[in-house]
Formats: C-alpha cells, structure tokens, sequence
C-alpha cells in the first residue's frame, strides 16, 4: 500500500535484537516490492529521536517492556506531542492485557499479541494506515480551508474599503442626501452601489448585482465598479456609458458572468433624474403619497452581448421626492418556509413609511428583511440605496 507513490514507513520500537530479521524476512516481498519500507529502533527514547528529527513516518509498531524508555511512557511522550494522524500499534504478549489496557488509554491505536501472528500484524498495519491517511488529507483539508478563509477575509476588508460607507455621502451639498448598506450573503459578494460628482450640479448613482457570490462576483463587481467610473468620468449618457461598460466585460468575460446594473444621473439644479439600465430591478419614486415603479429602460445585462443598446429615460423629481433602489437580494430574500419576501411586500412598505429621511427608509426596509426571514439562511446579496431631492435653496 503506497502513498503517492512512496513506501509506507513503520517504524519498529523493539529491543529484540532478532526482531528485525525476522521482520525484513517476513515483509522481503512488500519491501522489494516498494510498498513498505521499515526502521528500528531499540527503545522508546530512540523511538521519540526518529519522530522529533522530522522524518515522515506512517504507523509505529511499539513493544511495551523495554529497557531505557518503555512503551507506555513512549505513548505518554508521543501524546504530549500532539501527533494525532501518527498512530501507534502495540506489540505484547498475550497475559500482559493490563498493560495494553493502559497503553489503549494512553493513545495506543490497536494492539497485537505475542508470539506475532504475521498475518493478522499485516492486516492492523493496512487498516492502521488507511486511518492515518484519511487524518492526514482531513487536515491537509483544514488547513486549505483555513488559507480559503484567510483569503476571503483580505478579499473581503478589500471589497468593503472600496465599497463608500460614509454618510452623509456629500455634506457640502444640501441639494440631496443618499444613504445605502450592503449585506453579502458569503464573506464576499457581488453586490455593489456607487456615486460620484461628475461635475458642479450632476451626480451619478449606481447599484448592481453579479451573478453569483463568493470570490469570482467580488472581482467581476471589482472590474465593473471600475469601468462604470471611468466611462461617467466621460461620458455624460447613462445609455452611453452602459455600453461602453458592456463592450469591455463582454470582450474580456472569460468566466461567462454577467452584471445586471442601475445607472442614473440627477441634476441636481432641476431635479432631472437621467438613468438607463443593464437588466435591473427599476428603482421606486416616493412622491407625496405615491410610490411606484419608474418606467422601465431596456437593456439587456451587462457581460453577455457586445452589441446590446441601452435605452435612456428621465423623470423630475420635485423637493421632497425620493428614489429606493435595491437588488433582487430583497425581493428574493426567503424565510424557513422558503416564503419569498416580494416586490409586493417591498412596496406596501415603502408606501407606509412617511419619513423620507433616507437613512431611516434604507433602515426600515433592511430590519423588514431580516425580520421576514428570521433564522433563515441568507441566500443572496442585500443591497438598499436611497436617494432624496432637496433642490436648490431659494
């Protein structure tokens, strides 16, 4: 039974000094063959000296009575070096079962009995190294695992810095306010919501959703976020800039995601809202007592087609109105009785609340959310944004 290709080395803690002829005797055919491979050594001390210099040992067939260090304080050291994918076998005769007890309780694997019936040693080393090795990849698995989290968490405090959490967002300008949160559904998601001045009266807002979730959406939302800013930087039309941003993702998208995202421009001297979008959710205006979606812009996701075109539509907004955007994650959100919470559960409660304080209306939605769901898993990113119009001052 190999590992990889190499022999399975036991080591042998015996002090008869005829023990290890007998054994290369009995095992001459595993060893030519190069499935085992075996070293001996006169007692425990010497045992514990192979262990500590490092060398790969697979399973260690150990006497109990032995001069210098005995078997049972060799288990005891071996425990105290917390070894616990290294298993050790004890070999003692028959009427010493107090003894072999007592080693089964320090740590011992299994035992076998003297005189050494040669087959049944054979048959506890194979299963002895069957268990070892499912210990070892069960660990080589942990700590993959481990460097998997570490990584998600860098990539995570990575994702979070550039994704803006300070409001008010623009505390110099009293023509609007904004507010959003994002909960991933995995340490790191594909999420994201965005704005920016573009010049001395407009302000760009976006939000997005990457197919999927974990590693992979993060760097396309990374990528996307990019683009969609340097592309505004330039470009004035949400429709414009849209598909310049669809002509990059869909040349360059190897992993065959695709974005679906909400592009808008508000001036903010006339309240004229600008906005086209890329297979996404429309946002709903809140205006006096109603609220309702805007009208739809078609378009289809970003990432897919480089030929997609992208309609442009504008609504004005008057002092006092605001826009909700958000994800499917909330539509989508399910509770144990996977119940879906609903655009129309969305919407009655935008309808009742009141106050158009933004931070106070992302926050109502948000603690609806989670109060639907409950214990439920989160299977999705949860992204609310807010936008409210104050207009000039007069």
């Amino acid at each position: 039974m190999k590992d990889d290709g190499n022999p399975v080395h036991i080591l042998v803690v015996d002090d008869e000094s005829d023990l290890e002829l007998l054994i290369r005797q009995r095992f001459r055919q595993k060893i030519r063959d190069g499935a085992y491979r075996f070293s001996f050594a006169a007692n425990g001390k010497e045992a514990l000296d192979f262990v500590d210099n490092g060398e790969r040992i697979d399973v260690i067939l150990s006497d109990i009575n032995m001069p210098v260090m005995d078997g049972l304080t060799f288990l005891a050291n071996m425990r105290d070096r917390g070894r616990p994918d290294l298993k050790t076998v004890i070999v003692s005769a028959y009427g010493d079962m107090g003894n072999i007890r007592t080693a089964m309780n320090r740590g011992a694997f299994d035992f076998v009995t003297k005189p050494i019936d040669f087959e049944d040693l054979e048959i506890t080393i194979e299963k002895t190294i069957l268990v070892v090795r499912d210990l070892r990849k069960a660990e080589v698995n942990r700590e993959e695992l481990e460097r998997v989290n570490r990584e998600l968490e860098v990539a995570s405090r990575i994702q979070q810095a550039i994704i803006p959490k300070t409001f008010p967002a623009f505390p110099d300008r009293n023509e609007f306010d904004l507010y959003a949160e994002m909960r991933p559904a995995l340490q790191v998601g594909g999420d994201f919501y965005d704005y920016f001045l573009l010049n001395k009266h407009e302000l760009g807002i976006a939000i997005a959703d990457v197919a999927g979730k974990g590693v992979p959406a993060a760097l396309i939302m990374s990528a996307t976020r990019a683009l969609l800013k340097a592309e505004a930087s330039r470009e004035s039309s949400p429709a414009t800039c849209l598909g310049a941003v669809n002509l990059h993702l869909s040349a360059e998208n190897i992993s065959s995601m695709f974005v679906s995202l909400f592009y808008g421009v508000l001036d903010y001297r006339d309240g004229i809202f600008r906005y086209a979008s890329a297979g996404h959710f429309m946002p709903y205006l809140l205006a006096g007592d109603d609220v309702r979606q805007v009208p739809r812009a078609r378009g289809a996701v970003l990432g897919v087609d480089v030929q997609s075109r992208y309609e442009e539509r504008h609504i004005a907004l008057d002092r006092g109105d605001a826009l909700f955007f958000s994800t499917d994650g909330i539509m989508e959100a399910f509770n144990r009785e996977r119940e879906e919470y609903s655009e129309d559960r969305l919407e009655i409660l935008l309808r009742g609340v009141k106050d158009r304080d933004v931070r106070h209306l992302v926050q109502n939605v948000m603690a609806d959310v989670q109060a639907f769901v409950g214990s439920a898993k989160q299977s999705d990113d949860i992204t609310a944004m807010a936008l409210s119009y104050k207009g000039l001052s007069d």
